[in-house]
């Protein structure tokens, strides 16, 4: 049995990427062997989203759409709080049109009484004809001026390569690049894995059985959160569910209580931005907002992103965001505890965190989740900042997690 419940977590966790890598089966080996037309590269416009949108989908990239790009780029905080253009990224162009993007999302960002301007790489895509000119798009992303800092997340091997030989620095944070879940439904999970394997017939009927059974018997091992009282309606903390739009004056009042802590690079969690973030327009994905009351206050929120998979159709909730006050461990694990159980109740077949600091992992590492390791470094950061690099150089200053991809804002 304990060789079976390895066996069948080691072929689940490929299914479980953070994000699409570019897929060479799209690729047209004929557009290998021509001499590439001229290109020149220039900053994204707002008419480029269908060639954009184009090139993506050909390499496997999430599909937008307009009124995102409008929320990324016309409505993000950045424009109120700095009174700044906020850049979009570069496009190659060749007169037959757009053959290569690097998109950039400007984020804003606190640090003590700091307001800093960050930007993280998005959507890059290139045809193969003008792969060696990624270089150059990644130079622009990484030099544009008016950021603070500039960062990469979960990029494929050959584009970090080229971050890394631009001076961009891993996250120093032990056990960042460990992505953890809980299986929620397993009958589900190892009927994708027969569909994975191209099993079919009695053999796939067979393996599901099969795998269902071993991911039963591991469940009771890896079952998950306790119910501690803490968690519990009429326990010392009140944990209640709201929706998005309805994040209010409480939360503002908790995040400036949050930047009068011990100083933390952070995106930033005030009221407007955090409706801003979890509201995309057109998106497949839905936001729960759990709120972790004390005495009446609101200690703490995490963020529950419930999504269904384009490839393999399994249903995940992952953990965009927690914050708690003083980082208190009895409301961040009253919290956890709330997001699993919403991931239960909302019938998804995983539950998944990405990221986010020790403090959280430590609780989490408890109820003994799958553990897969991230091949490349989830996040690689260049600042021109001598100061904020010397802060950053301690893994433990900056509140990472997937607030600062791209994940939890495109569609």
């Amino acid at each position: 049995m304990t060789y079976a419940k390895i066996f069948a977590a080691d072929l689940l966790l490929p299914l479980l990427k953070a994000r699409p890598e570019l897929e060479a089966e799209r690729v047209n080996p004929d557009t290998l062997a021509r001499p590439p037309s001229p290109a020149k590269q220039r900053e994204v416009r707002f008419s480029d989203f269908e060639a954009v949108t184009d090139l993506k989908e050909r390499y496997g990239l999430p599909k937008d759409n307009p009124e995102n790009w409008h929320r990324l780029w016309r409505q993000n905080p950045v424009l109120a709080a700095t009174g700044s253009h906020a850049g979009m990224g570069w496009v190659l162009e060749t007169e037959s049109g757009i053959v290569g993007y690097q998109g950039s999302l400007p984020l804003l960002y606190r640090l003590g009484d700091r307001t800093l301007v960050g930007a993280v790489g998005t959507g890059l895509a290139i045809d193969p004809a003008y792969r060696a000119r990624s270089i150059g798009l990644l130079t622009a992303f990484f030099r544009q001026p008016g950021v603070d800092i500039t960062f990469v997340t979960f990029a494929i091997e050959s584009a970090l390569r080229l971050c890394k030989a631009l001076h961009a620095q891993p996250l120093a944070q032990p056990g960042f690049d460990k992505v953890l879940f809980w299986v929620l439904d397993p009958p589900r999970f190892a009927q994708t894995l027969a569909s994975k394997f191209r099993l079919s017939g009695g053999t796939a009927a067979i393996a599901s059985a099969l795998g269902a059974t071993v991911l039963r018997a591991d469940m009771g091992l890896r079952r998950g959160p306790g119910r501690s009282p803490a968690g519990r309606p009429g326990g010392e903390f009140d944990v209640a569910a709201i929706d998005v739009n309805d994040i209010g004056d409480e939360f503002e009042d908790l995040w400036q209580r949050k930047l009068a802590e011990a100083p933390r690079l952070m995106a930033d969690r005030g009221a407007a931005s955090l409706r801003w973030h979890f509201t995309i327009p057109g998106g497949s994905s839905r936001a729960a907002v759990l709120c972790c009351r004390h005495a009446g206050r609101l200690a703490g929120y995490a963020i529950v992103e419930h999504s269904t998979d384009r490839k393999t159709g399994l249903r995940r909730a992952m953990l965009a965001d927690i914050l708690a006050e003083e980082d208190d461990p009895e409301t961040t694990e009253a919290l956890l505890e709330a997001a699993y159980a919403n991931a239960l109740a909302a019938g998804d077949d995983f539950f998944e965190v990405v990221g986010l600091p020790a403090h959280v992992r430590q609780i989490l590492m408890r109820w003994r989740p799958y553990v897969r390791t991230y091949p490349t470094d989830p996040l690689v950061y260049r600042t021109a900042d001598e100061s904020l690099a010397r802060f950053l150089a301690d893994g433990n200053g900056w509140y990472a997690g997937p607030m600062d991809g791209d994940t939890t804002l495109l569609p």
